[in-house]
């Protein structure tokens, strides 16, 4: 499972690249997302694809019993997701003022308009 992963990441990866490179600063802010949910991908699969359950320790015990999941990761990743929200919406808005004053989205024309 890890494998088919690492090929899902890296793809995601590539298609952040590439819609980074546009010209658009729509596509770029897609490459943006996409990249976000690869680095998200890339630490939810380091930390490894364990079903188990929660980390609770039982009393008395040292450690817990059976497969337990990495809480670690998770965490890592739910603070990764609330903070790539804000950073989206932040780039919406900033691109919404940038084509309501420019008129254009292509970033060449954007750079036209500096005097």
């Amino acid at each position: 499972m890890e494998t088919v992963m690492a090929f899902v990441v890296g793809g995601l990866y590539a298609a952040a690249v590439y819609m980074m490179l546009r010209r658009s600063i729509v596509k770029l802010v897609i490459g943006l997302v996409l990249l976000g949910n690869a680095a998200n991908l890339l630490i939810f699969t380091a930390g490894g694809l364990t079903r188990g359950a929660p980390p609770l320790i039982a009393e008395g015990a040292l450690l817990p019993d059976g497969a337990v999941a990495d809480p670690l990761t998770q965490a890592l990743i739910l603070t990764a997701i609330v903070i790539g929200f804000g950073v989206l919406a932040f780039a919406v808005v900033l691109i919404h003022r940038a084509y309501e004053v420019v008129q254009a989205v292509n970033m060449d024309k954007m750079k036209d308009t500096d005097t």
